[in-house]
């Protein structure tokens, strides 16, 4: 996975929503959309709960919490 899916993967795991993620990476909504279904595709899941479930199983969206320290 690219480094900028990586990143995205890693905040959406943290609870960030969309917004949030494209706030912190300082990119538009719609390219953050983009990596997400990018991220789907290539974990071969239908959503954002089982992207989630991927990526906390190799320990992203653990350290950290960043989602308790940023506004949804």
């Amino acid at each position: 996975m690219a480094g900028r899916e990586r990143e995205v993967l890693e905040l959406i795991a943290t609870g960030m929503n969309n917004s949030a993620v494209a706030r912190h990476l300082s990119l538009s909504p719609k390219t953050v959309r983009n990596y997400i279904s990018s991220i789907f595709t290539k974990l071969r899941v239908a959503d954002r709960s089982e992207a989630i479930v991927r990526a906390r199983t190799v320990g992203l969206g653990l350290s950290g919490q960043l989602a308790g320290a940023v506004s949804h």
